[in-house]
């Protein structure tokens, strides 16, 4: 997905509809186009790097391409990421791939889908 002007923030999380498990996973989504269209209304470029966590994603691949795709100003890394104990490697993968292939990126991290702009706002010039 990708909002207002040219793309200043990479947000950075799980896609809710390749969750695995009995969970909907539509409020999810509704919550993350909700809070991405807060870019919009201040007319900041956002795009969108999600992957499941169902076996289909190279993570290393595609989040690689995503952070090597432009310069970011501001990489946000989501919730999801953070709040599950049993993902505290793939956020350390994460975390490093950023370090990696957008040094100059601050980062950033959101407390829910609907505070991704301000998560974003705290870094941005």
């Amino acid at each position: 997905m990708t909002t207002a002007g040219p793309p200043r923030v990479l947000v950075i999380g799980f896609d809710p509809y390749r969750i695995p498990g009995p969970w909907d996973p539509e409020p999810v989504a509704k919550a993350i186009e909700a809070g991405l269209g807060k870019f919009a209304e201040h007319g900041i470029g956002v795009e969108t790097c999600l992957f499941g966590l169902d076996g289909s994603d190279d993570v290393e691949a595609v989040v690689g391409a995503a952070l090597r795709s432009r310069p970011w100003e501001c990489v946000t890394i989501g919730g999801g990421l953070r709040h599950e104990d049993d993902q505290v490697e793939l956020l350390e993968q994460v975390v490093n791939l950023v370090r990696r292939h957008a040094p100059d990126a601050a980062i950033a991290f959101n407390s829910t889908p609907a505070t991704t702009y301000e998560a974003a706002a705290r870094w941005l010039s």
